[in-house]
């Protein structure tokens, strides 16, 4: 039996944010294996926790959605450096660096608890940057089931990003539009091809934050995806093209979820010089749900 854990994730308040499982002494568990753990839980990401390779770090790990494994995710990221901190922990309150080995690359995170408040920011291990492909306004607006009207805002345009994972960004004009978009198929799976994605990131300016954002990745087995770090990473790149970056520290809150019924708060910092991109970052909360034991899979 493997041990486990479960929190939700961008988020002080149980029951919303996004579920997390992560499963502790994964070692001498195969891929397969592993696939059939993440597929069991059936939540956007589960986190598998090994020892490291550099003895120096705090640990190895793998990212799984219910249908493949991942380099990066962001979720995973906060969620798992958490928890981690708080099994080393010797104190209610503490901060502390570590740097998690993930299949993108090396992720440091500093994780912080202050009256009974968890949270931890990361350096994503990939500044984010352009990639082919170009998606007509018209025929991603059908597969959002939204109007043509709808997409686009003052200078932002629909963009493709990557930074590990890869993600079509799709600035909408409204809240009110934002809450009426769908992936409809059949057109839903001719965009996502002909962007090389499975993932869109829509997003609009919001009054009680800089964005409200929502993320569908059904082809991935996550119909709508409550909070998405990765993503929100990834962004920077989104926001650079738009023109709402200047050179220095910019800081940005979204929320995410809302829709679902799940609110998440993420907190994105990005470094620019010389109109480039030099860091992103991103913050957020987590809070423990559950814990138990798993079966191992069959070989």
């Amino acid at each position: 039996m493997l041990e486990f854990r479960t929190l939700d994730v961008f988020t002080t308040q149980p029951f919303t944010g996004n579920p997390l499982a992560v499963v502790l002494g994964a070692d001498g568990l195969t891929t397969a294996q592993m696939q059939t753990i993440a597929r069991e839980f059936n939540l956007s990401e589960t986190i598998f926790v090994m020892a490291p390779q550099d003895p120096g770090h705090r640990a190895r790990v793998r990212i799984f959605f219910p249908t493949a494994e991942i380099p990066f995710a962001g979720h995973p990221t906060i969620g798992c450096a958490c928890l981690l901190a708080t099994l080393d922990a010797a104190t209610d309150d503490f901060t502390r660096d570590l740097v998690l080995e993930e299949e993108a690359g090396l992720v440091p995170v500093t994780v912080w608890r202050k009256a009974g408040i968890m949270e931890a920011e990361f350096t994503a291990p990939v500044v984010p940057h352009g990639t082919d492909g170009v998606v007509a306004q018209d025929r991603l607006a059908t597969a959002l089931g939204l109007d043509k009207a709808d997409i686009g805002f003052a200078t932002h345009q629909p963009g493709i990003w990557q930074g590990g994972p890869r993600f079509l960004y799709v600035p909408v004009a409204s809240l009110a539009a934002l809450a009426r978009a769908r992936a409809m198929q059949p057109h839903w799976d001719a965009v996502m091809q002909a962007a090389g994605v499975d993932s869109a990131y829509l997003y609009t300016p919001s009054a009680d934050c800089d964005f409200q954002a929502r993320m569908f990745s059904p082809t991935a087995g996550i119909p709508e995806d409550p909070a998405t770090g990765s993503a929100t990473a990834i962004l920077a790149a989104q926001l650079l093209a738009s023109g709402a970056l200047a050179d220095g520290t910019s800081r940005f809150h979204l929320r995410q979820g809302v829709e679902m019924g799940r609110p998440s708060d993420l907190f994105l910092s990005v470094d620019v010089a010389g109109g480039a991109l030099r860091a992103v970052r991103i913050r957020g909360a987590a809070v423990a749900l559950s814990e138990g034991r798993i079966t191992v899979p069959q070989a």
